[in-house]
């Protein structure tokens, strides 16, 4: 059973909705999704030793309720997808420096192999969410120092033609991060169309520890296409 089932119902909603676009996107995802929840276990393995998320009586984050509750009638016409593949986790293992051993328990049946890949970087997994991990430069102060982080991402369009434009925002504790969207506007013509953008998150180092909010927005006048954005600094 899926330990999303409201997601799963929402799923066999979208496949009968006659919308070509989010019915490749849907039959891609079905072969994805074992390697999926194998990845998410793999890494759940990994950070045992991180402490469990608890509730302290603080205002509520993106750590805690993500990118938010899903909307079933906007599902059926969301504007724009981040879609993935097979191929998109496997590279995603490799840029986490996963063993041929490891990658190939999970690729089973694939002749996938890192070196043919090229260059490879987490900060690329086509995920509609941002996690910006800053290094702090001087231990537990900070001192000032900038750094750069690019994350980038390929949208496909599953509705009719449109121009969205880039609406960035942060909250109070992450104001200190300047968000650069490139382009600013994406233009498609067709549906199934896809378009890459990348964004830049500068920031002064700040004291071990710290994290901050953002959120960026995707829109064209009807659709909204927003990603949630989560600073840390380690």
């Amino acid at each position: 059973m899926s330990r999303c089932p409201h997601l799963s119902g929402l799923a066999a909603l979208l496949k009968g909705s006659g919308t070509p676009a989010l019915a490749v996107a849907l039959r891609r995802s079905r072969s994805v999704a074992s390697i999926h929840t194998r990845v998410i276990r793999h890494l759940r393995r990994r950070q045992r030793s991180l402490s469990n998320l608890q509730t302290r009586c603080k205002p509520a984050t993106p750590f805690d309720y993500g990118a938010g509750h899903v909307d079933p009638p906007k599902a059926l016409d969301p504007g724009l997808v981040y879609d993935l593949t097979a191929t998109d986790y496997l590279d995603f293992l490799c840029a986490l420096n996963y063993t041929s051993v490891q990658i190939g328990a999970m690729a089973k049946g694939s002749n996938f192999t890192c070196s043919s890949r090229g260059a490879h970087s987490v900060s690329d997994l086509n995920y509609p969410s941002f996690s910006v991990p800053f290094a702090t430069a001087s231990g537990m102060g900070g001192d000032g120092t900038t750094s750069t982080i690019t994350h980038t991402r390929t949208l496909t369009n599953v509705g009719p033609a449109g121009t969205y434009k880039a609406k960035v925002s942060t909250s109070a504790d992450g104001d200190k991060v300047k968000i650069v969207v490139n382009p600013t506007e994406l233009s498609f013509s067709k549906e199934g169309e896809k378009k890459s953008y990348t964004v830049s998150f500068t920031s002064p180092s700040m004291p071990s520890g710290s994290s901050g909010f953002g959120r960026l927005e995707w829109d064209d006048g009807k659709h909204v296409v927003a990603s949630p954005i989560a600073f840390t600094w380690t």
